[in-house]
């Protein structure tokens, strides 16, 4: 890794990406009792995954030696040296496999089966930071520039996955003609985990007791996950955590400290513009 620069690494795993995308990821065969869990980058992705690996499979050995990117893997992860069918080869029941698709691109025997899908979202002004920090940090990814013109690229959704606003809006209007697609929000996390728990197990007709929910709200809150090697990606190789931590602040309105007033009024203009529909309401502060 430390013998190919950054633009260079970028280009190489894009195109290893499209390759394996068009040759593997789209024939991928889902089982009825597979578990899909769906977010834009940056919104909780890894929480929601330790989340139902717990409700699933308890607190046992796993979870203490087997990162959380094995336990439940990406469906599309393709940089070496994670270049493998890891979701495929998954050997628990039901498997639990995570993607940052938009909803277009999710392997159709996914709706063939009749699969069970979390989808999270995150308000776009935090979850556009957490992103800043983690492209900063990912040498897979491309520089980020600076954080004025970053605002501007996610605006125009010329990142990494597409356009928030698309992603957002596409799950949810998939949700309405699919009633397997659970639609969460961090920030009602954030808010009571427990509740936000309960409607998890309500969902996946999971039958855990109110204490064994209790202890995983409890043990999956930001600070204990960020200490965790096993949660909070530091044995990743990809990730430079001189430059910023996976798990950086987990908060809702960090926003605000990274937004000038000028930037906050351009971004709201732009954000009535692309999210006209008024089911859909995201919190920027709790």
């Amino acid at each position: 890794w430390e013998t190919i620069h950054r633009p260079e690494l970028f280009k190489i795993c894009n195109d290893v990406i499209s390759v394996y995308f068009y040759f593997n990821v789209q024939n991928f065969q889902a089982r009825p009792d597979d578990i899909l869990i769906a977010t834009y980058p940056k919104a909780g992705t890894t929480w929601v995954s330790q989340i139902l690996d717990l409700l699933y499979f308890g607190q046992t050995e796993r979870q203490k030696t087997i990162p959380i990117f094995e336990r439940v893997p990406f469906l599309e992860i393709a940089v070496p040296p994670l270049f493998s069918d890891l979701a495929d080869k998954l050997p628990t029941t039901p498997r639990l496999i995570k993607t940052h698709f938009p909803i277009q691109f999710v392997p159709k025997s996914f709706w063939e089966q009749n699969c069970k899908i979390v989808y999270v979202a995150r308000n776009a002004k935090d979850n556009m930071v957490s992103f800043f920090h983690f492209d900063r940090m990912n040498i897979a990814h491309p520089e980020p520039g600076d954080w004025s013109n970053y605002i501007h690229r996610f605006m125009e959704g010329k990142m990494v996955f597409g356009s928030w606003y698309d992603h957002v809006n596409g799950w949810w209007k998939k949700k309405q003609t699919y009633s397997n697609i659970h639609y969460m929000f961090y920030e009602d996390m954030i808010e009571d985990t427990e509740r936000e728990i309960d409607k998890l197990c309500s969902f996946l007709s999971l039958s855990n007791s109110a204490e064994e929910k209790k202890m995983i709200a409890g043990g999956v809150q930001f600070d204990k996950m960020k200490k965790d090697e096993m949660t909070n990606y530091s044995t990743f190789s990809i990730l430079d955590f001189k430059i910023s931590p996976f798990m950086r602040k987990g908060k809702v309105g960090d926003w605000k400290n990274h937004f000038t007033v000028a930037q906050n009024e351009v971004f709201d203009e732009d954000y009535k513009e692309k999210m006209k529909d008024p089911t859909l309401q995201f919190r920027t502060e709790i």
